[in-house]
């Protein structure tokens, strides 16, 4: 069965970094579009960024633009998201998903059949 697993949160002070990492099994990973979305308390899940299964095509929000960068190493079967120049705004469980079909709307979260089980990213002010 598909399995995809997060790594890398923690907690980091605001202006920090952190790299997260999803590692995926059970699928075609060279096949699948991935995406990082997040979810803060109280807060509806949100997008964060997606990478085509080349890597050619990417989508940030707009809040994250200039300071995170989402990667994938097909070889290992993972992708990344690192993120630089942190907030407190940014504090959230980050998850990631995979999608195998093309879609015209990459970041809703309705259209990525396979998540991870999060893992949290606090930045204290």
């Amino acid at each position: 069965q598909v399995q995809l697993v997060e790594s890398g949160g923690g907690l980091v002070q605001a202006g920090g970094s952190l790299r997260l990492s999803c590692a995926a099994s059970g699928l075609t990973f060279s096949s699948y579009r991935m995406g990082w979305f997040r979810q803060a308390p109280g807060k509806e899940r949100e997008f964060v960024a997606a990478i085509s299964w080349s890597g050619g095509n990417i989508v940030y929000i707009d809040s994250v633009k200039g300071r995170f960068t989402i990667s994938r190493d097909n070889a290992k079967n993972t992708v990344y998201l690192q993120m630089n120049s942190l907030k407190p705004e940014d504090t959230a469980v980050y998850y990631c998903a995979a999608d195998l079909l093309p879609r015209v709307d990459v970041t809703a979260g309705r259209n990525y059949p396979y998540w991870g089980q999060g893992t949290q990213v606090t930045v204290s002010s």
